[in-house]
């Protein structure tokens, strides 16, 4: 179970008030759960996926280890500005257009 980090911006109190029963907020809008399952994470991002429709000009990111991705980590995004995840020299790094 490894650590997971999401970073949110100009998202509602909603979706704080949510990352924050789930998760530790260790700076404004920056939550870590040290020891979280797969199946929990999925359900997060699924909530957030979900509420992210009623968000305005939000932005969120989630990572996490993940030790079969290139770089060690897996990563998913909602909102602008749109980033696309590539994989350089087995490293996942992002590129705008």
């Amino acid at each position: 179970m490894p650590m997971t980090v999401v970073v949110t911006r100009n998202v509602s109190a909603r979706v704080r008030g949510y990352l924050a029963s789930s998760m530790l907020e260790i700076a404004p809008g920056v939550y870590s759960a040290p020891q979280i399952s797969a199946a929990v994470r999925d359900r997060v991002w699924h909530t957030l996926s979900e509420w992210f429709g009623y968000e305005q000009d939000a932005s969120i990111v989630m990572v996490w280890a993940e030790p079969t991705m290139p770089g060690g980590q897996d990563v998913r995004v909602l909102g602008l500005p749109p980033i696309e995840l590539v994989e350089v020299d087995g490293l996942v790094v992002s590129r705008r257009d």
